[in-house]
Parts: C-alpha cells; structure tokens; sequence
C-alpha cells in the first residue's frame, strides 16, 4: 500500500436509507411502516418533523445518481423499504416497489457505481408490528421472505448486501428506550427483539447462498463503540468489559462465532431477560457465515461502575473538555482504529467495511453559496486517516461509506441535524455541494492519497 493512499481497489463510497431520503409515503403502493406511525405520536421527533416527502429522493433519484457520478463514488449504500416491497409486510408484493430498486440499481450500474444494499434500515411494515414485530419469531421468517423475492429480482447485479442496519439500535432503542420506532420501553422485549433480528439475518443469509451467485458478498451492518473505562479502578474496568459485551459482542459473537458471550448471558438469565432462542438458531448462524462485517462508527462509549445501572452494573460518561459533533457525540477518531483492531483480535480478522461513518455539525457558514464545513473535513479526515493506520496494522478493511451523501431525516431529530455532505434545501429539494462534497472527490480521486491536505 503507497504511505499516502489506500489499498488498490479501496470501494470509496456514501450511504443513504430509504426512510431517511425517499418520500413519497403512499406512492406506488408503499404501505404504512413503524416509522410513518411513530413519527405521528406528539413530541417524539422534533418540531413534528415526518419522512413523508424527506429529500423526495423516490422521484429525484436521477439527479442524486447524477451527483454521485460527480463525486467519483465507486459505491453507494442504500436501503431497501420493506413496505414498499411487501406494504403489508408478507403475502403479495407491490411491482412498483420492486421496479424503483431495479431501476436505481440499473443507473448506479451505467455509472459505474456498485450498489451495496441493505435490505432492512429500520422500517417495519406496520402490519407486522402490529402482530409483535420484531418480539414475534414470525417476523424472521417473514424477512426472510421478502429478502428471497429482493433476491430473485436484484441478485444478478447487486454485488454486496447486507441484511440488517444497526440490530442495537431497532432493538435497544427502538424496544428499551423508546425514542426509536416501536416506541417502546421494556428491557426483556429489546433482548427478545435483538435476537430474533439476529436469527432473521442468519436465514436471509442461508436464502441468499441459495439464490444468488457465490461470487457476490453478503453481510450486515454493525454499530460498534470502543468501549474504555471511565477511571483505572477495577470496578471501572469490569463496568467497561460489560458495556462492551452488551454494545458490541451481544452481536459480533452471534454473527461471527454462532454464540452470545457467556458474561452477559449470564448476567441476563439470572435477571429473567434472556432471550428465548432454540438450538438451532445457534446452528443457523454457524452455518450460514457472512462474507464480511459492516462497521458503523461514530463515538466511543465510557462507562463506570454504578449502582445506579440497575442490574447492568454500569452508566455512560462523557469525557470533558472534548470536541464534539452539533449532536452532542464525542469526536475520537483513535476510537475507530481502537475497534477495528479488536475486532481483528477478536474475531479472527474478517474483512471489513465501514458502512457509516461521519458527522452533524450547524453548517452555518456559508461562503459564495457553498456550506464551509471544514470541521466535517477534519471529521472525516481524521477518521480516514485511522483506517488507513488500522490497514497498515493488518487489518482487512476493504471500503469505506461515509454517511451522509446528503442531508436527510435524521430520525428523531428531524431535520434539524444534517451529515450530508451535500446540502438540501428541504422546502425546495435543491441539491448544493457542501466544501466537503468537493473535499471527498478530490480524495476518492487519489484513492486516499490527498487526506494529507485536508481542511
């Protein structure tokens, strides 16, 4: 690898996810998912904000394909709206739904831009929830479903997939905090739900070998958090050791050992919380491995001991005095080596991508039209430059997306936080590059080498 630049065939790409950017809610037979119904309940997204219309990218996607042939992408990660495949959530299909995916797949194609897929980015139908969602062990099978059918259409061109986006977060937030989608608040019900996401990955894994060509790649997409201890007490230490089991290894060992880690299962059986799992689903995911691990990025967490965790015996702290994003998250690119070394460590080093990756700041300044966001450059350039450490240090990172390709619903925030590094204006749908957009193509270009003139 040249000390400057990235591996030769490093993917340089950007994300996206169908209910962040695409709109059109009741168009071409979209049926109703948790997000359109959450986002309707009073005060849980700010100043009412909804991804109704969004960045209307379902009828202006042409000109966002053309944006990203602009940009230099060598790929572009999006997502697939379930509801808009299956508006019921199972039983017949939408054609039109299916025929938006085929037609933006066939453009990003003519401009050499490799599709990555994520088929489940957090919009449940509905109609599934509303038979326990992700707590019923029906819904796996029922994802598997649609992902079989996204297969049959879609397998022939697009080259990587993944199954879930951020399992914790549907899980966690969505089941024990409640500032996510379903809205609810019970611990027991968000283990449940993180397991039988994790078991719907592993079958739509085993459809996809069945369905699709060997030489395409299939994965999923993880949050991940370098977990450090608040102090250098053992009581910190151990805190931290838990943290990073229920973060980080209550998804990494499922997906890449076929087993939870002792420690926190433990802890959750002797607390009645445990998930209720069959021995088979262990023998599914050993079965059915996946190609690689997506990363998503964006914070460390530091945690210490405390009584006051409950059960969990730990809290979260924040380190003073640090930068941070507009958000409120501690920028710490060390944190992005940190967890992909120990991923290596730990897991036999599986070839990675980081699939998320990026920040929110005001983007006030505004120079000649153009968003100076220069904190987003050093942001991202900081973070690029650990990759390309952690690369040199063997690990087998192969692409990064950096999110967002442009400014979008940003769930509960609404809009008013955006990581794009194209600017929207949300009341007439103009696109504008931010100086980061210009900024990302210089360094897809020199495939890395320019991270040396950032800012």
């Amino acid at each position: 690898m040249p000390s400057r630049g990235f591996p030769k065939g490093f993917l340089w790409g950007a994300a996206t996810s169908a209910y962040q950017i695409e709109g059109a809610a009741r168009e071409g037979g979209k049926g109703e998912s948790i997000w359109d119904r959450f986002c309707r309940e009073p005060g849980v997204i700010q100043n009412g904000d909804t991804g109704d219309i969004a960045c209307d990218h379902y009828n202006r996607w042409r000109d966002d394909v053309e944006n990203m042939r602009d940009l230099g992408l060598g790929a572009y990660r999006f997502s697939i709206s379930w509801p808009r495949v299956f508006p019921m959530g199972n039983g017949r299909h939408s054609p039109k739904g299916l025929d938006f995916y085929e037609t933006l797949v066939d453009a990003l194609l003519e401009a050499h831009i490799e599709p990555a897929a994520t088929l489940y980015h957090w919009d449940l139908p509905q109609s599934l929830q509303d038979r326990g969602g992700w707590t019923n062990r029906d819904t796996a099978g029922w994802f598997s479903d649609y992902a079989a059918s996204v297969f049959m259409r879609l397998g022939d061109r697009v080259r990587i997939w993944m199954t879930l986006n951020e399992p914790q977060v549907s899980s966690f937030a969505g089941h024990e905090a409640g500032i996510h989608a379903p809205g609810l608040k019970d611990f027991g019900k968000a283990v449940q739900a993180s397991h039988i996401l994790l078991h719907a990955h592993s079958i739509a894994v085993q459809a996809y070998r069945q369905l699709s060509p060997g030489k395409h790649r299939i994965g999923i997409a993880l949050d991940v958090h370098p977990v450090y201890p608040y102090t250098d007490g053992m009581s910190d230490i151990e805190a931290a050791r838990m943290a990073d089991a229920r973060t980080n290894r209550w998804f990494l060992d499922p997906v890449l050992k076929g087993t939870y880690p002792d420690d926190i299962m433990s802890l959750y059986t002797r607390n009645r919380v445990a998930p209720h799992a069959e021995p088979a689903d262990f023998e599914l995911l050993k079965a059915n491995p996946v190609d690689f691990i997506g990363l998503n990025y964006y914070l460390p967490e530091r945690v210490y001991a405390s009584d006051e965790g409950g059960f969990l015996g730990f809290q979260y702290g924040l380190k003073k005095d640090c930068p941070r994003t507009e958000i409120g998250w501690e920028v710490f690119p060390e944190g992005l080596y940190d967890i992909l070394v120990q991923i290596r460590k730990e897991y036999d080093n599986p070839v990675m991508f980081i699939t998320e990756n990026g920040a929110a700041f005001p983007d006030h300044r505004v120079v000649d039209g153009v968003v100076q966001d220069d904190d987003r450059i050093d942001y991202i350039a900081t973070h690029l430059s650990e990759a390309r450490r952690a690369i040199q240090d063997g690990v087998k990172l192969e692409g990064y997306f950096l999110w967002s390709l442009m400014d979008n619903f940003e769930w509960a925030h609404g809009f008013s936080k955006r990581f794009g590094i194209t600017y929207v204006d949300f009341h007439t749908q103009a696109r504008t590059w931010k100086k980061s957009a210009a900024w990302y193509r210089d360094v897809i270009a020199s495939n890395g080498a320019s991270l040396t003139n950032a800012g």
